[in-house]
C-alpha cells in the first residue's frame, strides 16, 4: 500500500513528505525532532516541524486515527478548546517493506504546557485550584457541545496560561463520543472518570515528592466534580422572573459572562405567573460581537460595547410577539435587529443632550445608560425602564461629569 497523507490544509502534504515516515516515530533521529515537553501517553508521540510549523505526530492503528482525526475536526467546527488536527498519515512501511502504524498529525498548541512539565517545580495549591477550573470549564464546553470525552484526565489535556488565569485544551480525543446532546448519564460517567483519573495522577505526583504537602490527592479528585456541577448549573439552569424585569435577566446575563460565557440564544416562554427565561450559553472567538452587531445593525463598535448592546438587542428581541399578517419576514433577526435601532438606540441616544455627551459616541452613551438603569435596578429591586434612566442620567450623572471635567481644565 502507498503512502497516504489525509489532510486539512492542500499544502500540509508537500511540508510532511519530508519527514522520514519509513522509521518508527522511537527512532526517529534526532535531527527531525522540536525538544519539547511531553505529557504521558499510551503511544509514541513526537514533536517535528512541518515547514514553519512545530507539529505533534502519535503513533497508532489507522481505526482509531482516521475517528480521532474527524472528531477534531468536528470540536474545531463546533468552537471547542482542543489541538488542531492536520492530517492522518497511512501506508508506512519499514526499509525492508514491513507495514509501521499510521499517525495522527496535530498542530502544536504553542505557549502550552502537559501538567507534569507544570509540577517540575512544586506547585502552590492556588494555581492548582486555576488548573481545575480550567480542566472544568473545558469539561463542562465539551457536554455542552455533546462530546463525551470518554478519558478526561490531566494527561490528556494541555494548560495555556490565560491573562493570570489558565485555559485548558482536549488533546486525546481517541475515546470521545460526539451526540447532540448528552444524557446526565453520560456526563456523570465522564465526571467520575475524571475524579478517578485526576485522584491518581496526583497520587502519583505526591509519591514522586513534585505535590504540595497540603494538597490531599483524593479531595482533589472531589473538587473537579464540585466545580463541574457549579458550572453546570449555572449554565444550564431555568430562571424564572416576574414579568417585565429586565435587570434580572441582566444580572444572570452578567454572571455568564463572568464565567467566561456568552449568551448566543434566548428563550422566553410566557406563563400564568411571569416568564421563563432559558439561556444557552456558547463560547464565541475575539472579534464576534463587534461583526455580529454590524451585520444586524449596522453599529460599528468597540467589542465591549457590542457585547453589551447586543445583550440589550437579544433582550428586547426575545419580548417581541411580531405576528404581522402577511409578512413572514417580519420576525427574522435582522427586521427586529432594524426596529430596535429605530425604536430603542437612536431615541435613547437622541434623549441625552448634545452639549452634556462630550466625547461619547452613540455606542458609549447607551452602554453608560444601559450600565446607570442596572444600578437603578439593583438599587430598586425592580427593573427602572429605560426612560426612567435616561431621566436620571441626564439630571443627575452627566452634569456633575461636565462639571468635574470643567473644574478640572485642561492637562
Amino acid at each position: 500500500m502507498a503512502l497516504q497523507i489525509s489532510a486539512t490544509n492542500p499544502e500540509h502534504p508537500a511540508l510532511l513528505l519530508a519527514l522520514p515516515w519509513d522509521l518508527p516515530l522511537a527512532e526517529w533521529p534526532a535531527e527531525y525532532l522540536v525538544p519539547l515537553p511531553r505529557g504521558i501517553s499510551r503511544h509514541v508521540v513526537r514533536y517535528t516541524r512541518a515547514g514553519d510549523e512545530v507539529i505533534a505526530v502519535k503513533e497508532l492503528a489507522e481505526r482509531p486515527a482516521l475517528r480521532e482525526y474527524g472528531l477534531l475536526r468536528d470540536l474545531d467546527r463546533l468552537g471547542i478548546p482542543a489541538v488542531d488536527p492536520l492530517a492522518v498519515v497511512t501506508g508506512r512501511t519499514d526499509g525492508a517493506g514491513a507495514p509501521l502504524e499510521p499517525v495522527l498529525v496535530t498542530r502544536h498548541l504553542r505557549g502550552s504546557m502537559p501538567y507534569r512539565s507544570m509540577f517540575e517545580t512544586t506547585m502552590r495549591p492556588a494555581t492548582m485550584h486555576r488548573l481545575m477550573d480550567a480542566l472544568a470549564v473545558l469539561l463542562v464546553r465539551l457536554h455542552l457541545a455533546g462530546f463525551a470525552w470518554g478519558d478526561c484526565s490531566l494527561s490528556n489535556t494541555l494548560f495555556r496560561r490565560d491573562a493570570g488565569a489558565y485555559a485548558a485544551y482536549l488533546v486525546d480525543a481517541e475515546t470521545g463520543e460526539l451526540h447532540p446532546r448528552l444524557s446526565p448519564g453520560q456526563r456523570e460517567y465522564d465526571l467520575d472518570l475524571a475524579r478517578v483519573n485526576i485522584s491518581g495522577e496526583l497520587l502519583d505526583l505526591e509519591a514522586s515528592g513534585a505535590l504540595h504537602p497540603s494538597v490531599d490527592p483524593v479531595e482533589f479528585g472531589h473538587g473537579i466534580c464540585t466545580r463541574y456541577q457549579g458550572l453546570w448549573q449555572e449554565l444550564t439552569r431555568t430562571s424564572v422572573y416576574p414579568a417585565g424585569e429586565y435587570h434580572y435577566i441582566e444580572r444572570r446575563i452578567r454572571r455568564l459572562n463572568e464565567l467566561g460565557f456568552d449568551v448566543a440564544e434566548m428563550q422566553i416562554e410566557h406563563s400564568s405567573t411571569g416568564d421563563t427565561v432559558t439561556f444557552v450559553p456558547k463560547v464565541v472567538d475575539a472579534g464576534h460581537h463587534q461583526r455580529q452587531l454590524l451585520r444586524l445593525t449596522g453599529l460599528d463598535t468597540e467589542q465591549n460595547q457590542a457585547r453589551r448592546l447586543l445583550g440589550d438587542l437579544e433582550s428586547w428581541m426575545a419580548t417581541q410577539d411580531d405576528h404581522t399578517p402577511g409578512d413572514p419576514l417580519a420576525a427574522r433577526p435582522e427586521v427586529l435587529a432594524h426596529r430596535w435601532v429605530r425604536d430603542v438606540f437612536r431615541p435613547t441616544v437622541r434623549a441625552v443632550p448634545p452639549e452634556l455627551r462630550g466625547s461619547m459616541d452613540p455606542a458609549e452613551i447607551y452602554h453608560q445608560l444601559l450600565e446607570h438603569r442596572w444600578y437603578l435596578s439593583e438599587r430598586a429591586q425592580h427593573d427602572i425602564g429605560l426612560d426612567t434612566a435616561v431621566k436620571d442620567y441626564t439630571e443627575h450623572v452627566l452634569p456633575r461629569a461636565r462639571a468635574a471635567l470643567e473644574q478640572a481644565g485642561p492637562e
